[in-house]
């Protein structure tokens, strides 16, 4: 089966102030998210990734250019409007300190499947969404270029964590466990039986691994020997 890298996007100005950007346009990555895509580009390197699919926001075309650049291939680098920000309605240019004072921000915290920002989207219609084209690239990825195929997907916190949760089988009301730093890395692997997740919240380390294909099948009993750098 493919494998997909899920990847945030740096860190930008918003970020660091505490606003809630959504999707306003001309979000770009401050410095420190340049370095922190930059990084998860080299890392990403000596992967020969067949595809980067990011969300149309700037922020995310931004970060994925940064893997692109250091690619020795010329993989596909579609956008796609599934894998966009969540909707946050009135509550997007907000500050998140302002933000914690709504009476929906408890709901956002403990049950998120109820939620359904003033104005935009439902975190579950997020989530089913996203899900549903990372699955349905995953699937043409491979179709295409094998069971090896390793292709990345660059989007946002909140959709990366509502696909990492979906994969891992939890409700989406717990969702808010998962972690998802900007620029890291998370893997996961839809095989035929369930998804396996490799990783999560990763930025630091080496990934040449995945240049191997990752067997497929039944989980090993007491964990296996995991995976060989090449």
């Amino acid at each position: 089966m493919a494998t997909v890298i899920l990847v945030r996007h740096g860190r930008t100005t918003a970020n660091a102030t505490g606003l809630l950007a959504g999707r306003a346009l001309g979000v770009s990555l401050d410095a420190t998210g340049r370095d922190q895509a930059a990084l998860t580009g080299q890392r990403l390197a000596r992967v020969p990734l067949v595809a980067v699919v990011s969300s149309p926001l700037e922020r995310c075309r931004q970060t994925a250019q940064f893997l692109l650049d250091r690619q020795s291939g010329s993989p596909d680098a579609p956008v796609d409007l599934d894998l966009t920000e969540c909707d946050y309605g009135q509550w997007q240019g907000r500050l998140l300190s302002d933000l914690a004072t709504e009476d929906l921000w408890p709901v956002v915290q403990s049950q998120p499947s109820a939620v359904v920002f003033p104005g935009g989207e439902s975190m579950a219609a997020m989530q089913a969404r996203s899900v549903a084209a990372i699955r349905r690239h995953d699937a043409a990825f491979e179709a295409e270029h094998g069971p090896g195929a390793v292709w990345a997907a660059v989007s946002h916190g909140d959709v990366i964590k509502s696909i990492l949760a979906d994969a891992l089988g939890m409700h989406l009301d717990l969702f808010q466990r998962i972690n998802v730093g900007p620029a890291s890395v998370s893997i996961v692997r839809y095989g035929p039986s369930r998804p396996s997740v490799y990783a999560t919240n990763t930025d630091a380390g080496d990934l040449s691994w995945l240049s191997a294909n990752i067997p497929s099948g039944d989980a090993p009993v007491g964990g296996g020997a995991g995976h060989q750098t090449p």
